[in-house]
């Protein structure tokens, strides 16, 4: 049966061929049918996937829970923060001259910082230097806020 097919599908083609060259825009417009009936086929299977996923997720959540529960101790800070560190006499101007640790030298630099406007109204990310924050930046007059611990660190030692 099946080779008594191919003949009859043989046949059709002649026949379409004089039809095709007079409307050579309807072969393409039946090309694009099917490719458009594809599209919302291949998004239905993916709307069931996600419902089959949602369980999956929700079966995860109470192993979570109790992970949460055992960082309630409290958190230790890392030592080599928390070494006092004597700052130059440039940032002793700024944050006092006993030796400090680096996240406290960073708090007053932002008291600073805060206290005196220094902060760019346009852009906070930006510092305004003032003549003492100046010797600390090397001499620059605005830097961000990321080079500025940068800059910082270099005056602690």
């Amino acid at each position: 049966m099946a080779t008594a097919k191919k003949p009859a599908a043989a046949a059709k083609k002649p026949a379409a061929k004089p039809a095709a060259k007079p409307a050579a825009k309807k072969p393409a417009a039946k090309a694009a049918a099917p490719k458009a009936a594809a599209k919302p086929a291949a998004k239905k299977p993916a709307a069931k996937a996600a419902p089959k996923a949602a369980p999956k997720k929700a079966a995860a959540k109470p192993a979570t829970k109790p992970t949460a529960k055992k960082p309630a101790a409290k958190r230790t800070p890392n030592a080599a923060f928390m070494k006092p560190l004597t700052p130059s006499a440039a940032l002793g101007e700024v944050v006092g001259s006993k030796p400090l640790p680096r996240t406290e030298v960073t708090k007053k630099v932002w008291e600073y910082i805060k206290k005196h406007k220094l902060q760019n109204a346009e852009n906070k990310r930006n510092i305004d230097a003032d003549d003492k924050l100046k010797a600390i930046f090397g001499g620059k007059k605005q830097v961000t806020m990321f080079e500025m611990t940068k800059l910082i660190s270099a005056h602690l030692s």
